[in-house]
């Protein structure tokens, strides 16, 4: 993906494809003039609600369980101060630079919605820290996804108001004295300001949009490790003809089909054993790509559309809207998205699944026709790649126990005024873990393959596959005697996290068009 110069955020377009730009690619923010206008137009209802004392959640009551209490029109500002100061609770491991800088653009692009009611400056702040290279530190437990992902943004908010630390690179310090030191200020927060940068989804969702993109890249690699695989193997390619698909229907099956016929066109390999080949067909992990794969993106497109809408949607309580009304509901609550990622775990994990079959498949010396046990030269002395299956089985077996769902489950909260939460972070942060387990258990199967394919030598395999097998040979040597494989299975894991193995496929998508 080319990542853009700058990401102009109006509430209303954010993509994707933005979010990895900014989170990842540092691509600079602003605001619309049209947001900027919206905006004024919202702070000037909130503006004349707190003129005329008027009793409005948020606003000039407490929060929660505590929204019955009305606050004196001088303790308004101390309301907002505190509210972020009593959220900032949360616990465990950071996120990530780029999940802490998705979230800042998620809510940065949420409140120029117009909806929050609060100043442009909020949004501005949020723009000149991620321009700058600014991210506070956010533990990544202690939201339940419910009234938002309060803890998590309520660590960013804390540093926007000056208080906590910031991180620049492989700096820190006092948040007041970096902002100062990058040309901000911190802010002073105004009526309702504090609970409109801490009520939404944006801390899980911000999560699940870099998922999402990783998650696509992850599928087109189980293709590209299939496809190995499968020459590795002397597989046939009979499995995945066109007409076998349209037969089901199914769109992904069909794509996914589609994929793997490119993949495996003009095999020397293939065409060795194609004329005595004693087998009727191959076993599920191979055959039965089509079926398995197809789905997951059937799965990946219907989280990306619930996601891409969740970039946009306006998740602050109460809304402030047009004609001057202001209406309490539940736009923060986190099932929509908790949905998502569980289903996005449970989509991942069956690629880690049937990649693990045709793993012990290829080091299996009962089962990889002909190759040497455990793809060692030297069996016996050397235990190959014995011990890789068994890493691939260990976190495939994790994956399994992690896509169990977190959004069925429901702690009440806040005096039960929060009765039902989604628990939508746990749920983010599985998924997450699941990315990586499957982007491993690829790694090995990807070795596995090539170091089979280097056994069929002289036969050469597809030209797709001969590229794959290039890719992984430029990072990785073929595996003579025993050796630490640990680093390598690391090596190939980023280059799928990099989206290395696309070019496998892209090559033959335009040599078709050619």
């Amino acid at each position: 993906m080319s990542i853009m110069d700058t990401v102009r955020i109006d509430g209303r377009s954010l993509r994707i494809a933005d979010v990895i730009a900014v989170a990842r690619g540092l691509a600079r923010v602003e605001m619309t003039d049209a947001a900027r206008t919206r905006m004024a137009a919202s702070n000037a209802t909130v503006s004349s609600i707190v003129e005329r004392n008027d009793v409005v959640y948020g606003v000039t009551t407490g929060f929660g369980k505590l929204s019955d209490i009305a606050i004196p029109p001088n303790r308004l500002a101390e309301l907002q101060v505190n509210l972020i100061r009593s959220h900032a609770v949360g616990v465990g491991p950071l996120l990530s630079e780029a999940e802490v800088r998705a979230m800042m653009l998620l809510r940065a692009n949420v409140i120029s919605k117009g909806y929050s009611g609060a100043r442009a400056v909020l949004v501005d702040l949020l723009a000149g820290m991620l321009n700058a290279g600014l991210y506070p530190p956010v533990p990544e437990q202690g939201s339940v996804g419910a009234s938002g992902d309060l803890a998590p943004l309520a660590h960013l908010a804390l540093s926007m108001i000056g208080e906590g630390l910031l991180f620049k690179g492989d700096q820190a310090g006092p948040a007041a004295a970096m902002l100062r030191a990058s040309g901000l200020e911190p802010i002073t927060l105004g009526p309702k300001e504090g609970i409109t940068l801490i009520n939404g989804t944006q801390a899980h969702t911000a999560i699940a949009a870099l998922l999402v993109h990783d998650a696509e890249r992850l599928w087109r690699a189980a293709h590209v490790a299939a496809a190995m695989s499968l020459e590795a193997l002397k597989g046939t390619p009979v499995a995945f003809d066109a007409r076998i698909q349209e037969a089901r229907g199914q769109i992904g099956q069909m794509e996914s089909a589609r994929v793997m016929r490119l993949l495996l066109d003009d095999s020397e390999i293939r065409e060795s054993h194609r004329s005595n080949d004693r087998r009727v067909q191959d076993a599920y992990g191979l055959r039965c790509v089509p079926q398995v794969h197809g789905p997951v993106l059937d799965a990946l497109r219907w989280i990306e559309g619930m996601v891409s809408r969740e970039l946009n949607a306006a998740t602050d309580n109460p809304l402030v809207f047009e004609n001057g009304e202001m209406l309490s509901g539940g736009n923060f609550h986190g099932q929509a998205v908790a949905m998502a990622l569980d289903f996005l775990a449970i989509a991942t994990t069956n690629l880690a699944v049937i990649s693990e079959r045709r793993t012990d498949r290829l080091v299996h010396p009962d089962l990889n026709e002909g190759l040497p046990a455990f793809l060692s030269p030297d069996p016996g002395t050397n235990s190959g790649f014995m011990m890789a299956q068994v890493t691939a089985a260990s976190i495939t077996s994790e994956c399994k126990v992690l896509a169990h769902p977190s959004s069925v489950d429901s702690i009440p909260t806040d005096g039960s005024k929060e009765d039902v939460v989604p628990m939508a972070m746990g749920a983010a942060w599985k998924a997450r873990r699941i990315i990586a387990n499957v982007r491993n258990v690829l790694a090995i199967e990807m070795m596995c393959g090539a170091q089979g394919i280097d056994f069929r030598a002289p036969l050469k395999p597809s030209r797709a596959v001969a590229r794959a097998h290039g890719i992984v040979r430029d990072v990785v040597p073929h595996l003579d005697r025993d050796r630490v494989m640990s680093g390598d299975i690391g090596v190939i894991a980023t280059e799928i996290a990099n989206g290395r193995f696309d070019e496998c496929i892209v090559w033959e998508v335009e040599e078709q068009v050619q």
